[in-house]
């Protein structure tokens, strides 16, 4: 289905990235991953079988703007375009009351939700815009749109974050391309799959390889009029 389509992976080595870079490669992606640790990225394609010319892995800290101008500059370099990103970076600090909430935690979170996610929108806008087909896809939570005492911080970043995916969908219409959010409350990482490890699920569970369909399917021609939306893929308790 994506036979000659570059894919852009970031945090490709986290529970969810493994998962998604199968099914992409699986699908005829090329893949440019990126990560911290390029070591775990190349096992990762390793294990996939990725061919050399099919493949690139990035060490890099997104959270830093040229870092993630960099990367975007490589992956284009090397592939002469990019036509899908998919930006799986997170993390949480919580679990304390509004009263409680620490200034290193925001800090953190920051960073790690909101700071990211600017820098790989601002990255690859222009490349994706300009292929007249590109797809940009992000995970996010419920509790950016339904916040709790207890993880408002965590609720505050992802709000932002998707601000910036729905304002790149927004600058996106018309061109072709598109640019999406996926709503999960818990992921159910796969056991076995490179660089994942199975954990305890908590909240309504959504398993990977649902969220890789969904991703597949807004990656496909019949979901070019997509774009702005969250699709939600909720599990059960």
């Amino acid at each position: 289905m994506l036979k000659d389509k570059v894919a852009a992976i970031s945090g490709a080595a986290g529970g969810l990235g493994p998962t998604i870079a199968r099914a992409f490669h699986d699908a005829g992606a090329a893949l440019a991953l990126a990560g911290r640790d390029d070591q775990k990225l190349i096992g990762l394609l390793d294990a996939l079988g990725a061919p050399r010319e099919r493949r690139m892995a990035t060490a890099v800290d997104l959270a830093d703007e040229a870092g993630a101008r960099g990367w975007a500059g490589q992956v284009v370099g090397t592939f002469g375009r990019v036509d899908i990103v998919v930006h799986l970076v997170g993390g949480y600090k919580g679990g304390t009351s509004v009263s409680e909430i620490v200034n290193a935690d925001w800090d953190f979170l920051h960073a790690m939700l909101v700071r990211t996610t600017l820098n790989v929108v601002r990255a690859f806008a222009r490349p994706l815009s300009s292929s007249g087909w590109g797809r940009f896809l992000a995970v996010t939570s419920p509790r950016a749109q339904a916040p709790t005492g207890k993880n408002a911080l965590y609720a505050m970043a992802k709000s932002a974050s998707d601000a910036l995916v729905l304002a790149l969908a927004s600058e996106l219409g018309g061109t072709g391309a598109t640019a999406n959010l996926i709503v999960v409350d818990s992921i159910e990482a796969e056991a076995g799959v490179q660089g994942a490890a199975p954990k305890k699920s908590y909240g309504r569970s959504t398993p990977a390889a649902e969220i890789a369909a969904a991703m597949l399917f807004l990656c496909s021609d019949d979901a070019g009029t997509i774009n702005g939306v969250r699709l939600p893929l909720i599990g059960h308790a």
